[in-house]
């Protein structure tokens, strides 16, 4: 930010007291108690006062317990003057949006040491819209090393008291040639703000993360803030056996289309995602069949007391407990612990669920022609509900198993060249990995199992991302 040199700073008390506020300054002008966080912040105790320069104005700045507060100080005017008061608005964040502190120095090339002490630099996470969030920068400027360590020290303090924000990460990256550009953007974005924030990390390849549910946008830099911040989830995470063998954990999965798509994508890694994608839809559209399957699932009980105990790891179902049973050829079928936000479904492939609502959304496609099948792909990129067909059947579920009752598996080898599916197996598309099974697949949901970074997110209805695929 801008600075000049300004004469008569207040500097720090000596000895690091606390500076009490005079009488004529503690009260609050009434125009400015409109808001119930100025009420709130009349009540907090001050644990400094100072003068500081931000912007270009010196301001009387105030410490309390949970924001940083301040207001540029102005000639006294008469009583009652519009302009002073508009000129004089208070300004102010909370405490828990900052992560990082630095000594703001001047450096030259004769400068051995420390160069010359201009301030503090406090670093904040803002939020933005649709989500986002990005890191800001609030210089308080004071020339007096005596008053701006006492302030230092007290803002180092208050960041250490916050219990959620980690001191170090293990990092995974994916060395694959196509993820390049996401290891490129870890260096140059990620790291960066992660060593600001003095979190140490360890850099391993690699796995794929869960993030667009969890902060509603695909964007690196929110993602990176949320962990900073220590913005903590609770998570639903769903098991997947067969034959009570399990093969994984996971938080969303496709059988059928969605299925059959991963595995033609995975055929073709030498292209771009987003092409490899698109080809193998049209692909799979081109070829659209229906597999014969019989599912039993578990209605999602919201009492109470079926929840506490659910939740307290209770490993079996209750004898009340009616488990339900459809069959039929069906297009594809959708089994979503999460809302499951993408670039080609803004609201998500599951709108309805939630991350830590303690159900599962189960989504069946019976079989229909291939232009109403396409209609309904279609609507997840826009507002319109996507399940308003008649072949299309939502249900609230806590466990589901899914039987398919075909002799041979989702692939014929013959009909693709090269194709490395097994006969006997069944593709399934679960958090993107392709995983395949020839028998029944059991997916149970476990409520709030584990915790990851993140922040709550708002529905956004005006999301004007469409599908290039059709």
């Amino acid at each position: 930010m801008p600075w000049r040199r300004r004469r008569n700073r207040v500097s720090a008390l000596e000895g690091g007291r606390e500076e009490e506020a005079p009488p004529e300054a503690a009260a609050v002008p009434s125009a400015l108690l409109t808001s119930p966080q100025q009420t709130e912040a009349a009540a907090e105790r001050i644990l400094l006062r100072g003068i500081f320069e931000i912007g270009r104005d010196s301001c009387d700045v105030v410490l309390s317990e949970r924001a940083l507060r301040w207001r540029p100080i102005q000639p006294e005017r008469p009583a009652g003057d519009s302009k002073y008061d508009l000129l004089c608005k208070e300004e102010f964040i909370e405490l828990k949006d900052i992560f990082s502190v630095k000594l703001k120095r001047r450096w030259s090339v004769k400068q051995q040491r420390s160069g010359t002490l201009l301030g503090i630099t406090l670093f904040i996470c803002l939020k933005k819209e649709q989500n986002k969030l990005k890191n800001s920068t609030l210089d308080l400027i004071n020339l007096s090393e005596d008053h701006c360590d006492i302030w230092f020290r007290q803002f180092k303090k208050i960041l250490a008291g916050f219990p959620n924000r980690p001191k170090s990460l293990k990092i995974l990256l994916n060395p694959q040639s196509h993820k390049k550009e996401a290891t490129q953007v870890y260096y140059e974005k990620v790291e960066p703000l992660l060593k600001l924030a003095g979190i140490k990390t360890d850099v391993t390849g690699s796995t794929n993360v869960l993030a667009h549910s969890l902060h509603g946008v695909p964007h690196v830099i929110t993602a990176t803030l949320h962990i900073i911040m220590g913005h903590v989830q609770l998570v639903d995470v769903c098991t997947f056996s067969t034959a009570g063998k399990l093969l994984r954990f996971g938080f969303s999965a496709m059988f059928g289309f969605g299925g059959r798509t991963l595995a033609l994508a995975e055929k073709y890694r030498w292209m771009s995602p987003n092409q490899r994608r698109d080809f193998a839809v049209v692909k799979a559209l081109a070829k659209l069949k229906a597999e014969d399957c019989e599912i039993s699932f578990l209605p999602f009980n919201s009492s109470d007391d079926v929840q506490e105990r659910r939740a307290q790891g209770s490993p079996k179902s209750d004898c009340n407990d009616q488990w339900q049973m459809i069959q039929g050829q069906f297009l594809n079928v959708s089994i979503m612990a999460i809302p499951c936000l993408c670039s080609v479904a803004p609201r998500g492939l599951a709108p309805n669920t939630r991350l830590n609502n303690g159900s599962m959304a189960l989504i069946i496609a019976r079989n229909t022609s291939r232009p109403e099948f396409i209609k309904h792909l279609k609507r997840y990129a826009g507002v319109k509900n996507q399940f308003n067909f008649p072949f299309v059947e939502t249900y609230t579920v806590e466990e589901v198993k899914v039987h398919p009752r075909n002799n041979t598996g989702g692939y014929n080898p013959e009909e693709e060249e090269d194709e490395t599916a097994s006969e006997n197996c069944f593709p399934w598309n679960v958090d993107g990995d392709l995983m395949e099974v020839a028998s029944e697949v059991h997916i149970k949901l476990h409520p709030r199992l584990i915790s990851l970074y993140g922040g709550s997110m708002e529905e956004i209805n005006d999301s004007k991302v469409t599908s290039n695929c059709f």
